[in-house]
């Protein structure tokens, strides 16, 4: 079971349960591989909307290494995807968006001396 807490986001493939999560290590070993230079490399490249399937293979292996399935990124691209590109698109943003954050609250906290203004 997942905890979702923890950043962690369920993903079946070839009619097998996985959990997926972005430990610091996996950032690391992401940002090394895609040669990102940084973590804000790293989310710009995700960022775009356009990602190349190169780049959600190595997304993949990360996640799946932090969630604890040792598996190469050549292992990872030979799973199959049962549930589609949408259902994998769809746990690959769950993943991010719980490594780097949704973006700003919706109440953003107003800075001091400008209560007056909001």
């Amino acid at each position: 079971m997942v905890n979702r807490r923890r950043g962690e986001v369920p993903l079946e493939l070839g009619g097998r349960r996985y959990t997926l999560c972005l430990t610091l290590g996996a950032l690391a070993d992401l940002e090394d591989s895609l040669r990102a230079g940084d973590l804000a490399g790293l989310a710009g490249r995700f960022g775009t909307g356009h990602p190349r399937t190169g780049d959600l293979i190595a997304l993949l292996g990360a996640a799946l290494r932090g969630g604890g399935h040792a598996l190469s990124d050549e292992e990872v691209g030979r799973l199959p995807i049962g549930g589609g590109m949408g259902a994998l698109v769809v746990a690959l943003g769950e993943v991010l968006e719980a490594a780097f954050g949704a973006g700003p609250p919706e109440n953003p906290p107003v800075p001091r001396g400008e209560e007056s203004r909001a």
